[in-house]
């Protein structure tokens, strides 16, 4: 299950990347990137590793994911400067789409580093005070702390000095906000998860003859 668990890690990952050029409204509450359905998913699969694999298992899939990141990012690069048929006329569109500027890539890739290994973190400690009990505490105050600390470095690298600072800071709470609430409705799925592997480990494992 591990194995299915870093590579849909992993895939989430990438396609967030992908589609974070759509902007999307939730009425004039708040204007998000598309990546914030798909990026809210990772927090939870990091934390049912930490809670069924450990620590180092977990971080281990942290870098994994940056190291993944940084090689799509190379190989799209590489296939937009490709010449295009004379043909095709979709050369626009797909530098669109593919190409994000180098500012909201850094930005991208350093928030990812610092907040999945500071929700690994922050499980880490509470399950190691709680044990088994509390997944439910552990789950969102993990995720809670680092989506603060993800939306705050994303948010600012890229567009600090752009937009006007309260400007900025309404970014920050508004996207934070949803993913404040997101983090609470994902709960059930770490729990099923968790539940789900524990069983299948217990079935797995030999019986005592």
């Amino acid at each position: 299950m591990l194995l299915y668990l870093n590579g849909l890690f992993v895939g989430l990952l990438i396609l967030a990347n992908i589609v974070a050029v759509k902007l999307f409204s939730i009425g004039e509450f708040a204007i998000l990137p598309a990546a914030v359905v798909i990026y809210i998913f990772t927090y939870p699969i990091i934390d049912v590793i930490v809670e069924v694999y450990g620590k180092e298992q977990a971080k281990q899939t942290v870098r994994a994911g940056l190291v993944t990141q940084v090689a799509a990012l190379l190989f799209i690069a590489i296939t937009v400067a490709l010449p295009s048929a004379s043909f095709w006329d979709g050369q626009a569109s797909f530098e669109t789409i593919l190409n994000g500027s180098m500012r909201i890539i850094i930005a991208s890739l350093i928030s990812y580093f610092i907040s999945q290994n500071l929700d690994v973190f922050v499980f880490d400690k509470l399950k190691k005070k709680h044990g088994n009990k509390k997944l439910w505490l552990r789950n969102n105050a993990s995720t809670m702390a680092s989506q603060l600390v993800d939306t705050t470095i994303f948010i600012t690298i890229a567009f600090a000095g752009t937009v006007p600072f309260a400007v900025l800071l309404g970014m920050i709470a508004t996207q934070y906000v949803v993913k404040f609430f997101a983090s609470i409705a994902t709960t059930p799925l770490v729990y099923g998860a968790v539940y789900g592997i524990r069983k299948g480990q217990k079935t797995a494992s030999p019986q005592p003859v």
